[in-house]
């Protein structure tokens, strides 16, 4: 259990009144229909556009520092540099096409390319993706750190806290929050990173410390381990957000420089956290569990009041993408599985937010099922990138270019087959950890094969 002075108990205080202050107060006028419930009228402008995108995109803080407490550069090259690129790619391929055709979702997308079934499967795999488990299971670890909390009570503080304004006031109120999430996530990780250096010494105290593959760009990995992190940053072209922020804008001048802007902040919140994670590695060196190892290190190095701020970095960092992904989550379990399984019965429901509120509820109640089975970060995010964005991939690209595009048989194909594939070698090469070929050969690599597969056989029999 960490200590906390009374003035850390004031800073993080402090932080959770403001955030549910912020929250309920910009989301106390959100309107009673899905576009201003998902997207706030579609009346973003740049600077909230960048505030909330950084802020969003970032969540994954005690992922990163067990990331970077195990293998340390490795960290920056699998979870950042993939990701800048994708993002680039995404603006400049993706952004002006979605915010002109005034989509709300991309399973909307895929709808009116391929058809309802199309849909309703790329709905329930978004649903999947955008599961809020990764961050909800950050959120309770620290509740569990700071208040000595049993692990289920801390997930369940953790899904209120984040919740009880998004469901109200959705996206408006997920914006404004953000904003005060962005600035309190860059002025503690500044703040601990500055200290720590100080405290320690520059880069030859690290030299001196860590392991030298930690301060390798390839963390003494195998080529197809990178490979499989750089595929699974391909989830940037089928990630949820990236269209509801790009259809939240005013105009497609501002989705796009929104993103290119983001990539910059993007670079420097990495550099302040990798920083922490490789003084964290040097400084504790082992730890039963490297989940933690921000939060032990900020308790043994930063002074009372400090190591509040710190600590509401954390919670800021973390929360951003939480509140997210709950609104993602639940329209895609309502809007884009749900309503398209059954239309006509949705349709009679007078409150489509409402509809999308229940969506949110669920969400949690499943994060909180993942959270127990599946207690590392790091495999949430693998398990779930790996299985479920081989198929969306290239149903996306079809839906936006005809060269990769296909007919509804076969999309529907790519997305069913490429999964099982998927999950099945994953499940196989855990069973049988001694052969070396599946061990070798990432499930994303078998389930991007196997969907391409479909996708020239489609091609090559019409």
């Amino acid at each position: 259990m960490i200590s906390f002075s009374v003035y850390d108990i004031i800073a993080l205080t402090i932080f959770f009144l403001f955030l549910i202050t912020i929250g309920f107060y910009f989301g106390r006028n959100s309107k009673n229909d899905v576009e201003d419930f998902f997207l706030s009228s579609r009346q973003v402008g740049l600077v909230l556009f960048v505030m909330t995108n950084v802020a969003t995109w970032y969540g994954g803080i005690l992922g990163v520092g067990e990331f970077v407490f195990r293998y340390g550069l490795l960290s920056w090259t699998t979870q950042g540099l993939p990701y800048y690129i994708f993002a680039l790619g995404f603006a400049f391929l993706f952004a002006k096409k979605i915010r002109e055709t005034n989509i709300a979702t991309l399973p909307d997308k895929i709808f009116f390319t391929y058809g309802q079934s199309t849909a309703a499967i790329s709905g329930f795999f978004i649903f999947v993706l955008t599961l809020p488990a990764p961050y909800l299971l950050m959120t309770a670890y620290l509740f569990e750190t700071i208040f000595g909390l049993n692990y289920f009570a801390a997930l369940l503080l953790a899904a209120i806290v984040s919740s009880v304004y998004i469901i109200k006031g959705g996206y408006r109120a997920d914006l404004y929050t953000d904003v005060f999430l962005f600035i309190v996530m860059f002025v503690g990780f500044g703040i601990g990173a500055f200290i720590v250096a100080n405290n320690f010494g520059g880069l030859d105290f690290l030299m001196n410390h860590l392991p030298d593959s930690h301060l390798r760009f390839d963390g003494g990995a195998s080529p197809t381990y990178i490979l499989a992190w750089f595929l699974i940053a391909l989830w940037t072209f089928v990630d949820p957000g990236f269209y509801q922020r790009v259809s939240s804008a005013k105009n497609s001048k501002i989705a796009f420089w929104g993103i290119v802007i983001s990539i910059f902040f993007w670079f420097l919140f990495d550099f302040l956290t990798t920083t922490f994670g490789l003084y964290s590695k040097a400084v504790l060196q082992d730890l039963p569990n490297p989940v933690l190892s921000f939060p032990i290190l900020a308790d043994r190095v930063l002074s009372p009041g400090i190591k509040g701020i710190f600590f509401a970095a954390m919670f800021a960092t973390i929360i951003s993408t939480l509140n997210s992904f709950l609104i993602l989550s639940g329209a895609a379990f309502s809007k884009d599985f749900i309503q398209r399984l059954y239309p006509k019965e949705i349709k009679k429901i007078e409150s489509k937010t409402n509809f999308i509120s229940i969506g949110i509820i669920s969400s949690l109640l499943i994060s909180i099922i993942f959270c127990l089975i599946a207690k590392s970060v790091v495999e949430i995010w693998y398990i779930i990138g790996s299985v479920c964005v081989p198929g969306l991939l290239f149903v996306t690209l079809g839906s936006f270019y005809d060269v990769f595009k296909g007919d509804q048989k076969y999309a529907n194909k790519m997305l069913i087959v490429s999964f099982i594939f998927s999950l099945g070698w994953f499940i196989l090469r855990n069973i049988f950890k001694e052969i070396e070929l599946l061990n070798t050969i990432e499930p994303m690599l078998v389930g991007l094969s196997v969907s391409f597969t479909i996708l020239l056989i489609n091609k090559f029999l019409n």
